[in-house]
């Protein structure tokens, strides 16, 4: 991996830190860590950062904050959220806000590491493909600009996090393919991990509401049952379920 890389650890705790640090450093990756909300929020200002490693509950400016700050800068890195507040609510939140993953306290070290580095992987891999592929993608009424990460429903630009472009992306590069939750979790996510499903649930749900004309009957984005979901251009497509 390029050692150049670099990632930004926000956390109040100096222990879960410093482990952190130790274990991202000996995966040839550059660390800095700030010990607080404005600390994170001067150094995620100051450099371009390959990813970012975020608690929620900081002194100063909370966790959150920082990851709308971050989303509504031009540089898109991937965050991953670290935090005692396991509940689904703030999972969610986290989500919706734009985190690529989040890990609730305590969790594995090792997993973590993973994790970054899944996310490193996924994130070269999409600039790689959109460098390639540079032209728009045009399915009916939706189009999909991979280089500005744009998409427009019926000319109308249409507001979507890191994650829900990419998972859109995803399906309108594979017309008609069935993917299961797991072979999406491993796609656009980056990592195969049991009991994730829910995010794809999650992410789907929300990308329908937003795409299609009617979410609760979508004609865009199919569920496969039993299988998984698919995405499909035609009503020939769907009639071939």
């Amino acid at each position: 991996m390029d050692p150049a890389k670099r990632v930004l650890i926000v956390e109040d705790d100096p222990h879960i830190a410093e482990l952190l640090r130790m274990h991202l450093h000996d995966e040839g990756l550059t660390v800095v860590h700030a010990a607080d909300g404005h600390a994170g929020v001067r150094e995620l200002e100051r450099g371009h950062w390959d990813a970012l490693v975020l608690d929620l509950m900081l002194p100063g400016v909370d966790g959150l904050e920082i990851c709308r700050r971050a989303r509504a800068m031009t540089r898109y890195t991937p965050i991953i959220i670290i935090s005692a507040r396991s509940s689904e609510v703030h999972r969610i939140l986290g989500l919706e806000l734009g985190a690529d993953d989040y890990l609730a306290k305590p969790f594995s070290v090792l997993e973590l590491v993973a994790r970054v580095r899944a996310l490193l992987r996924r994130t070269e891999a999409m600039a790689r493909d959109a460098r390639v592929e540079s032209g728009r993608l045009e399915l009916g009424n939706l189009c999909i600009d991979p280089l500005e990460r744009e998409v427009q429903v019926d000319g109308k630009r249409i507001e979507l996090t890191p994650r829900e472009f990419d998972l859109l992306y995803f399906f309108a590069r594979h017309p008609g393919r069935v993917f299961s939750r797991l072979d999406l979790l491993n796609q656009v996510w980056g990592y195969q991990h049991d009991g994730y499903e829910h995010t794809v649930n999650t992410h789907i749900n929300r990308l329908r509401i937003k795409v299609e004309a009617n979410a609760a009957e979508p004609r865009r984005i199919l569920t496969v049952w039993g299988r998984g979901y698919k995405m499909v251009v035609s009503a020939a497509e769907e009639a071939g379920t």
